[in-house]
């Protein structure tokens, strides 16, 4: 039966959000254009705002549920096991095999998989996230700084005393790096793209 569960999380982790809403609304492969990346970042940038927060939406949601719901059905809720059942989902996103295992990067489902563990630090991720995107405009950069920020601040901040989150946090990071590689080359090189920012953002209101 556990193995049910687990493969439910990886079929459901394996949706691939971005491809779909592409091929189906927009008649476009979303892995043939742009950075050539199945997540939320590369459709923001090819078929907009509203297709980029729906597949944010949809990949952070599916790696919640894995985790959360899933966990809850098996009648399994330690740290351990939703662990487990979050990064089988991410695998799933990252290896789809709907589309010949060529997915996204799992930042926004790792998300998801953080916020059923560990609200807290999932808003201190996404706040160093949105910190860095603003001074930057590299998402790629401050998805990297905000997976290092994770494990900083279980150990430091929430000073947790679950190895099993202490690892998982460490592996998140090391995952976050590894599928940034080309982004990392890019940055050094000068070389990678930044995103349009609303330039109500930047811009100061005059005083009255």
């Amino acid at each position: 039966m556990t193995y049910l569960f687990f493969l439910s999380a990886y079929l459901i982790g394996a949706i691939p959000s971005s491809v779909w809403i592409g091929k189906r609304f927009y008649n476009i492969d979303i892995r043939e254009h742009g950075s050539g990346n199945a997540g939320a970042t590369n459709t923001l940038r090819i078929l907009g705002k509203r297709a980029g927060f729906i597949v944010l939406f949809i990949d952070i949601f599916k790696a919640w549920f894995a985790t959360e719901v899933l966990s809850n059905l098996a009648n399994n809720q330690s740290i351990e096991y939703m662990l487990a059942m979050g990064l089988v989902a991410v695998l799933g996103h990252i290896f789809p095999i709907y589309i010949g295992f060529r997915g996204g990067k799992g930042i926004a489902s790792l998300l998801g998989v953080i916020i059923a563990i560990h609200p807290l630090a999932s808003l201190f991720s996404v706040l160093v996230f949105l910190i860095s995107l603003i001074k930057s405009r590299f998402v790629s950069l401050s998805s990297i700084l905000a997976a290092c920020s994770f494990p900083l601040s279980i150990l430091y901040y929430f000073k947790s005393e679950s190895n099993s989150l202490i690892i998982f946090s460490f592996m998140v990071a090391i995952l976050v790096i590894f599928t940034h590689k080309k982004n990392i080359e890019r940055l050094f090189k000068k070389e990678e793209s930044k995103v349009n920012l609303p330039k109500k953002i930047f811009k100061r209101k005059p005083k009255k």
